[in-house]
């Protein structure tokens, strides 16, 4: 990536990281992600018999599991998930994108690492997002192609699945380190000007 590339992200990032507005989004997101938790996905879960949905399973599935889940649905629980759950999750991945690419944003140049190579870390969750995406557009196909379901568009959506959760769980690693990071620099400084 060139400099001016980086220059560019990094003074896109600088205009949108006030703090309440990357707190707005932060919590908007958490709102509908709770909504899916509590609402959607449990309703939809109703008719599952205990089997996770497809979004829940981050290594995956495999043909035999979408052809056991989808069945034991039935056609009231295929159409929950269709009509409840699926809507839900195409608002949210963009607001997971956004959010957590400005939450990391945010903490990066509290770290005074937001100007360097580091500020491509934050599109990770925009990139998880379009995984979700790919992910959803897979499961409307097989939803809607039931009791036909294709081998190949299966295998293909599991993929985003794992590489959605993949991408995420690197997103969460990084951003502890940089919230550990940002608390030892604190704790430092804190601990220089008593000492001064």
């Amino acid at each position: 990536m060139t400099k001016k590339k980086t220059k560019q992200i990094t003074k896109f990032f600088q205009k949108n990281i006030a703090g309440k507005k990357v707190l707005s989004l932060f919590i908007i997101t958490n709102v509908v992600y709770v909504f899916m938790l509590t609402v959607t996905i449990p309703k939809t879960m109703e008719f599952s018999n205990g089997m996770k949905l497809l979004d829940m399973l981050p290594m995956g599935y495999d043909f035999n599991y979408v052809d056991q889940l989808f069945n034991t649905l039935g056609e009231i629980g295929r159409k929950t998930y269709l009509s409840n759950q699926i809507p839900v999750d195409m608002v949210y991945p963009l607001l997971f994108g956004i959010s957590y690419c400005l939450v990391l944003a945010y903490f990066l140049n509290k770290l005074d690492k937001l100007k360097t190579v580091l500020a491509y870390l934050c599109l990770l969750p925009l990139l998880a997002g379009a995984m979700d995406y790919a992910e959803n557009i897979g499961i409307i196909a097989i939803l809607n192609s039931y009791p036909e379901i294709d081998h190949s568009t299966v295998a293909i959506t599991s993929s985003f699945s794992l590489l959605k959760s993949t991408i995420t769980t690197l997103y969460f690693v990084i951003l502890i380190i940089s919230l550990v990071a940002l608390g030892i620099r604190t704790l430092g400084i804190g601990k220089s000007t008593r000492s001064s």
